[in-house]
């Protein structure tokens, strides 16, 4: 077992920072390649509840926060747990890793510091507090009347760290920025709902989206908003609502999904539409990869894995992902890899789309009240059986429970690492 002293970690941190899907336009590509062909697992991290956080990779360690109120410090060769830090509430979003710190926020309502070598508290900032997005009558669940928090609504906003300020969303409505070393609250930005969204930044510019189906362009110094993006409204059920996915940068282009069945393409510039790819009433939850001139993204409820032109949207293929995928692909090696919520792990060939292997968690495989149909999909008839009273709320749950991946993966030496509902941060090569 590789022993690393805080030297060795303060000297690798040094070299850059981490943050969700890699850097600060959350391209989702990473340096290398991964596993073409599945050799096994290397190794698997347990944890004390499910892991919706995506982790960072930096100098070696990987950071990643789970449900069990902590975020960890973990040896990316041999899962040997470096250290931990525990909140008061669930963490599941991706850390940031920039300047020897750590910085992530919690459904305690406070946004950490914390320092990447040891784990000790440097700062913490307190928002207006966290919640779910919630509206009445939510996916058509009764009583109409009721106001429901909303049981597909699983991250925070992972921060993002840029010009010593680390920016992020807020469950009070706010995107804020923050001074990186102190804390200092530099502004704040009110939306008109829950920002989930994890805000992606490019040539000083901030883009995030919110519950309030806004897409917002945001000045990064000021915190002045340029434009904003409108995506489509739901006043009856919620459904069709709200920019749950994070948003990703490329050629003077952000793209973004929306729960209103749309993957979008506006100009960062001017905030105008260039092109919408619309998935039949399908969430578009995942933020989307843009490599060689191509959008790579997956679907909720269709259940399938896109590749469509990046300056026209236009379909170039698709394949059946079997279940619904909340999981942002990462791409290394013309090879995608991504996570489904039946407990299964993909990866695929982008030159063809074809499913080069899939990892099942053991959890998934056991397949606990039989939430898996024989084929592999959810088993929709017997979990969502009914819309009254908490009967979604407990099969939704109980769907989460076998082990489902809503992580986005990393991929790091060679090897692809990701976390699961089960309570485990996985390493495969």
């Amino acid at each position: 077992m590789r022993f690393l002293s805080i030297g060795m970690i303060l000297a690798a941190l040094c070299a850059g920072q981490a943050m969700f899907r890699g850097d600060a336009t959350h391209s989702g590509i990473y340096a290398g390649s991964g596993p073409r062909q599945l050799h096994g697992v290397k190794w698997k991290f347990a944890t004390g509840d499910r892991v919706v956080s995506s982790p960072v990779w930096s100098g070696g360690i990987l950071y990643f926060g789970s449900d069990d109120n902590n975020v960890y410090a973990v040896d990316a060769s041999s899962g040997r747990q470096i250290w931990k830090f525990t909140t008061r509430g669930p963490v599941p979003c991706s850390p940031a890793v920039a300047a020897g710190l750590v910085y992530f926020v919690s459904y305690d309502g406070h946004f950490y510091a914390v320092e990447a070598a040891t784990g000790r508290l440097r700062w913490k900032f307190a928002t207006g507090g966290e919640r779910r997005f919630e509206a009445k009558g939510i996916h058509g669940m009764q009583p109409k009347t009721q106001t429901i928090a909303d049981p597909y609504d699983v991250y925070l906003s992972s921060p993002v760290v840029a010009s010593g300020a680390v920016y992020f969303g807020s469950g009070d409505g706010n995107v804020y920025a923050l001074d990186a070393a102190t804390g200092d609250l530099r502004w704040k930005f009110t939306t008109g709902d829950v920002v989930h969204a994890s805000p992606a930044i490019d040539s000083g510019t901030l883009y995030v989206g919110s519950w309030d189906s806004y897409f917002y362009a945001i000045d990064a110094a000021s915190g002045k908003e340029k434009w904003r993006f409108h995506g489509g409204e739901d006043p009856v059920i919620h459904n069709q609502v709200g920019f749950q996915s994070s948003p990703t940068i490329a050629d003077g282009v952000v793209y973004t999904g929306c729960r209103d069945s749309n993957l979008y393409a506006i100009d960062a510039a001017t905030g105008k539409e260039k092109w919408r790819f619309y998935n039949n009433g399908s969430w578009v939850i995942v933020s989307p990869t843009v490599v060689n001139g191509k959008v790579v993204f997956a679907t909720s409820d269709s259940s399938l894995f896109h590749i469509a032109d990046a300056a026209t949207g236009k379909p170039v293929l698709q394949q059946d992902t079997t279940a619904y995928v909340f999981s942002s692909p990462a791409v290394a090696g013309g090879v995608a890899y991504y996570g489904v919520l039946n407990g299964t792990f993909q990866a695929r060939d982008l030159n063809d789309g074809k499913l080069l292997w899939q990892y099942q968690t053991d959890t998934a495989r056991k397949n606990p009240g039989w939430v898996l149909a024989a084929d592999g999909k959810i088993n929709g008839a017997m979990l969502f059986h009914s819309n009254w009273r908490e009967a979604p709320i407990v099969a939704a749950d109980l769907e989460f429970s076998i082990g489902v991946i809503f992580s986005s993966p990393l991929v790091a030496d060679g090897v692809v690492y990701f976390g699961s509902t089960d309570g485990y941060l996985y390493a495969l090569d």
